[in-house]
């Protein structure tokens, strides 16, 4: 039994979704790690098993990225995280 239509996204809004669960989610576990970096205690231990976790981290934005109705309110907020994420990592010390 196929699926029903109503209930599929658009065209439109999957490549938008996929877009942002690739793009957006690497840019966003990337400046997450970035800014987790400047925590005194972790920020070591983190940059070693960074690659490990910035790939779990990943998957799970990509996930999420299909979650929501509307893709472009994913990528506002992808953006928007990465943008205070790079921020906190810019201004905190990172450069």
């Amino acid at each position: 039994m196929p699926a029903n239509p109503k209930y599929l996204s658009s065209r439109g809004q999957r490549a938008l979704k996929i877009s942002a669960g690739l793009l957006g989610g690497y840019l966003l576990s990337t400046t997450l790690h970035l800014a987790a970096a400047l925590v005194p205690n972790i920020g070591i231990n983190l940059m070693v098993s960074g690659t490990f976790s910035g790939f779990l981290l990943w998957v799970l934005f990509m996930v999420l990225a299909f979650v929501a109705r509307n893709g472009w309110v994913v990528w506002g907020i992808y953006l928007s995280l990465s943008l205070i994420f790079g921020l906190i990592a810019y201004y905190g010390g990172i450069r």
